[in-house]
């Protein structure tokens, strides 16, 4: 906008064309593919509310389509026409996209642009050789789109409120009323028509100004700001879809991809033939892994579909394809194969194809990484009307995720948190077979689970048993419900059943610490000592603080040796670091059943100090070892017999002979040395 301090009624036409010309000039060299639509503003009339008749002797017809033309800048918006180097418009300002962020300014109005006109209305021609009538409005601002009317052979009808008027050349509108060669009629009287007529256009400049300060704000990566403005716009001038687009391109930006969906549906509501909104929907349903939809509009009608996004396109459906029949036939390692190549082809933020993912895990069993891909899961936003009618592997779309959702919680025993999730996809598809199923299967599981529980508390085990196997009819693979049940065969004295049960549940879920504690607890019950002490072992690793695993672990270790023969009368549970005082002392202690690891080190020693703290935690973890310790300054004796020249130093001996020797060792080396020569 031009600002200058007074109207000039003596500038000559060439002289104030050059200088509205160089007032409203905009260039941008930036010319990426993600930015807000930015063109040239085109107001219609300097006169608001002034509308513009087809011709002079009477109203348009209703079907009128106002022809426009645009340049083709670096931006590449899809809007086909020649460059002329005077840019014509006679469609309203809510239906032009300004605003594109490209190498150049493009003047694109949209193509559709209906006028409805008033019929109390009179003539007033607009010669080509003067300036367009009302041209210059009080506020010292002239109109960007009354260079697109210079030049212009027709005549046109201003209407401005109830009223008509003949305007002179170059008339001036002011507050009290109209100078020039005409006389206003508002209404009851001539004054304040200036007035009406500034602040209808002061309006329409506004929401430009605004959105070109949005556009500001995205160039520099505030997209909070740009978001804010680019709303203020849309309120200003709802039915303008470059605004709408804008916002769209902020909200992508931002990450909220649903709304961005709904503001470019609402750009090509607005403009049908807004190409490159129709464009960006369809790149940005691809995303979401909605193919069908993104067909639509990346193969518009009438024009060049992208061959980059066709491309993905193509790709996404063929692997989504495969997927859906490698899924009907249960064949869980196809369906994780295409699922993956899906989202590498293009499908990265659709929360179906994830949860597909997760699906595939929790059937093959991988309970860990399932549990894993449901926390990584996209956040699933609130799809359009037009997307949320679209189905995946035969249910709609909003549906899918909660319904894979409520399998990973039921496989983890998370009964409450499955049946809400089954219950809001059944809320979303209450015509999906698969959903009315596994709603009635979560429903029957969690009943059972609840009343083998209740019965397990009173210790009607025989009763709990049969709960449980209740649920398991109604879901095979629960492998908490298997552990549950493990838990009454134990209690029950049938500790085969027991270890069977915890093997199935195993199976389903490798890492399941209850089900490993009570098939190592039943195999010491069977004097099964070996099994016993390869769970234990893991369980330690596991549960590395857990006192009562590391005495069953001691305890199940000692009978292991005791099973082969080796005399084991003197080990104990929870012995600390022994402190040797004497050479008849440590020759006794390390001839001691069992292995022993004798730590050398002085108390001014600073890597002592360091190391001794491990020592102490090493002796918890490990109670099958004799852990001593010799202070080399106290007892030089048994430093000088064990010819100790460096501290801090470890010797393990078995049996009384030395078996290996460590000079200042690392904790990892120790601890692996350690655990070497336990149980």
């Amino acid at each position: 906008m031009s600002h200058f301090a007074k109207p000039d009624s003596d500038l000559g036409l060439d002289s104030l064309s050059s200088r509205l010309r160089n007032s409203i000039a905009f260039t941008d060299n930036n010319n990426t593919t993600n930015k807000p639509d930015f063109r040239e503003l085109d107001l219609g009339s300097p006169v608001s509310p002034l509308r513009t008749r087809h011709n002079s002797s009477g109203p348009a017809p209703s079907g009128h389509t106002s022809n426009t033309s645009s340049s083709s800048g670096s931006s590449g918006s899809g809007r086909n026409g020649s460059n002329p180097s005077h840019k014509r418009s006679n469609s309203s300002p809510n239906h032009n996209h300004s605003g594109e962020l490209s190498g150049s300014v493009e003047s694109s109005p949209t193509s559709g642009a209906r006028c409805r006109r008033p019929s109390d209305s009179v003539n007033s021609p607009s010669p080509g050789n003067v300036l367009p009538t009302g041209n210059i409005c009080p506020s010292g601002k002239i109109l960007k789109s009354t260079m697109a009317n210079w030049g212009s052979k027709t005549s046109k009808t201003d209407v401005l409120g109830s009223g008509s008027v003949n305007y002179g050349h170059g008339s001036i509108m002011r507050g009290g009323g109209c100078g020039g060669g005409g006389t206003t009629k508002l209404g009851g009287g001539g004054g304040g028509g200036g007035d009406v007529a500034s602040n209808h256009s002061r309006g329409s400049m506004d929401a430009e100004e605004v959105k070109r300060l949005g556009n500001e704000q995205y160039r520099i990566g505030n997209l909070g700001e740009a978001l804010v403005l680019y709303d203020r716009a849309i309120g200003l001038s709802p039915g303008n879809a470059t605004y709408r687009f804008n916002k769209a391109v902020a909200l992508m930006g931002l990450k909220r991809l649903g709304e961005a969906v709904r503001e470019y549906e609402e750009a090509v509501r607005l403009d049908a033939g807004y190409v490159k909104a129709h464009h960006r929907l369809g790149s940005l349903l691809v995303r979401l892994g909605q193919v069908e939809n993104a067909r639509r509009h990346i193969c518009y009608p009438g024009h060049q579909p992208d061959s980059n996004e066709l491309q993905k396109l193509q790709a996404l459906e063929m692997h989504l394809r495969k997927c859906t029949d490698a899924r009907k036939v249960r064949d869980w390692r196809s369906a994780l194969r295409e699922v993956d190549a899906a989202i590498a082809a293009g499908a990265d933020a659709s929360p179906q194809l994830h949860a597909c993912r997760t699906e595939a895990q929790l059937k093959l069993h991988q309970l860990e990484d399932a549990n894993l891909s449901l926390i990584n899961i996209p956040k699933s936003e609130p799809l359009t009307p037009s997307c949320s009618q679209t189905k995946i592997f035969g249910m709609l779309f909003e549906a899918y995720p909660f319904f894979v959702r409520a399998q990973i919680e039921m496989a983890f025993g998370r009964f409450e948190n499955a049946a809400i999730a089954i219950e809001k996809a059944g809320q979303i598809d209450p015509q999906s077979i698969e959903v009315s199923v596994l709603l009635s299967n979560v429903r029957l599981v969690a009943r059972a689970r609840t009343r083998g529980n209740d019965l397990f508390k009173s210790e009607r085990f025989t009763e709990a048993s049969s709960a449980y196997g209740e649920g398991l009819r109604h879901d095979p693979s629960n492998s908490v419900l298997y552990c549950n049940r493990a838990a009454c065969w134990f209690k029950l004295g049938l500790w085969e059943h027991s270890v069977d049960d915890c093997n199935q549940a195993l199976r389903i879920q490798p890492n399941y610490t209850k089900a490993l504690l009570r098939r190592a607890a039943s195999n010491s019950k069977l004097e099964r000592w070996v099994e016993a002490v390869r769970d234990y072992e893991v369980l330690r690793r596991e549960l590395p603080h857990d006192n009562e695993v590391a005495e069953s672990l001691f305890h199940a270790q000692v009978a292991l040796k005791k099973s082969h023969g080796e005399d084991v009368h003197n080990l104990k549970f929870g012995r600390e670091v022994e402190l040797v005082s004497g050479l008849e002392q440590f020759r006794a202690a390390i001839s001691s059943p069992g292995a022993s690891v004798v730590y050398f080190k002085a108390v001014s020693n600073i890597q002592c100090k360091q190391i001794s703290p491990f020592l102490d935690s090493l002796c918890g973890r490990y109670p099958s070892i004799n852990f001593l310790k010799v202070d080399v300054e106290e007892c030089p004796a048994v430093a000088m017999a064990e010819n100790v020249r460096t501290i801090p130093t470890f010797k393990i001996y078995k049996n009384g002979s030395r078996v290996k020797e460590m000079v200042c060792p690392s904790p990892d080396i120790l601890e692996s040395s350690v655990r070497h020569y336990s149980f």
